[in-house]
């Protein structure tokens, strides 16, 4: 499945820097911090198009490309790319800014499903879908 964005990446969601409590045993940025920033992204972009709560029901595919170091300026972008009746795919790519390097290194892309839910955490139809 080919899960990448660019040249039309979506829209900035998430920036952040990660801290040395986030690292793994390599002395890299331990993948579930960035699983987790990325389903953090994923629910906005997805509560947004939902006008509503959302819970993320599937990760679709997931690939992890390069690592991220401490001191990396991490940006996550994400865009609706497909809308069922309750529920809606969304594409995710964290780019990173390493130190003194203003380039941008595409670490992680992702594709997320997430269902619309009403006040008791059932399904609810997502308007315009």
């Amino acid at each position: 499945m080919n899960i990448t964005l660019h040249p039309g990446r979506g829209d900035p969601v998430i920036r952040t820097m990660p801290r040395p409590s986030d690292v793994n045993a390599s002395g890299d940025i331990f993948g579930g911090w960035v699983l987790s920033q990325m389903d953090i992204a994923g629910g906005i972009v997805a509560s947004a198009r939902a006008s509503g709560r959302v819970a993320t029901v599937a990760i679709n595919a997931m690939r992890f490309n390069e690592a991220i170091h401490v001191g990396d300026i991490v940006s996550i972008y994400g865009a609706v790319v497909k809308v069922g009746r309750t529920s809606m795919t969304v594409r995710l790519e964290t780019l990173v800014h390493r130190r003194n390097d203003q380039r941008e290194i595409l670490v992680t892309e992702g594709v997320f499903t997430f269902v619309a839910i009403d006040g008791n955490g059932r399904p609810r139809p997502v308007e315009g879908g």
